[in-house]
């Protein structure tokens, strides 16, 4: 049975470039798995994604091209609504509608979603499609309440495959609220200690 996101990526010409350049055997036992595998978001995962505060997409563009775009918001914008579907608010940014415009073409997406703290990322193919305001329902499941943003529509991804990277080459990197919660200790104690020395003086 397959691994779901080996089937897509490891392309005839992916495996005969792995067998020619020496790791085909390790990935060739990836995908021997006796039962489907990466296809159902397990909590693992989904507690992964709701962490995120931002994701890369891509899609196809009618002429064949990739495209990637940053899509952000609060963390847990992402939605995991079952574990095959993943939701999105899509707010109002520049109006480009590159994206889509592609998906009205092509549904295909590739998402990256990254932790760069811990230095995680975790890669999914899917397949979406937009979803008209006229769906209430479903835009308050992915709205997020306290984020001043307009909605445009919403858009729904069904899970192909995915799979886990490793952590080589991935620079930390941390918001700001991260570091806030780092260094508030140390300016607790620094405000401590100039209060004893004033309390000295």
């Amino acid at each position: 049975m397959p691994h779901h996101f080996a089937e897509i990526a490891f392309t005839p010409t992916v495996t005969r470039l792995q067998e020619d350049l020496g790791s085909r055997a390790a990935y060739a036992l990836m995908q021997a798995a006796e039962d489907p595998v990466n296809l159902h978001l397990s909590a693992i995962e989904a507690e992964f994604i709701a962490a995120r505060d931002s994701v890369y997409m891509a899609t196809v563009t009618e002429t064949g091209w990739p495209y990637i775009q940053h899509r952000g918001g609060p963390a847990g914008f992402m939605r995991v609504l079952d574990d095959r579907t993943l939701g999105f608010a899509d707010f109002r940014g520049n109006r480009q509608y590159i994206s889509l415009g592609n998906l009205s073409s092509d549904d295909r997406v590739s998402l990256f979603f990254m932790d760069y703290p811990n230095r995680r990322r975790l890669k999914l193919f899917g397949r979406a499609r937009a979803v008209g305001l006229e769906d209430e329902d479903l835009l308050a499941r992915l709205e997020m309440p306290d984020y001043r943003a307009r909605i445009e529509r919403g858009f729904l991804i069904t899970v192909e495959g995915f799979d886990w990277n490793c952590p080589q080459h991935i620079t930390p990197r941390f918001t700001v609220d991260q570091l806030e919660d780092v260094t508030a200790p140390l300016h607790a104690r620094i405000a401590q200690l100039e209060a004893a020395l004033l309390d000295a003086d």
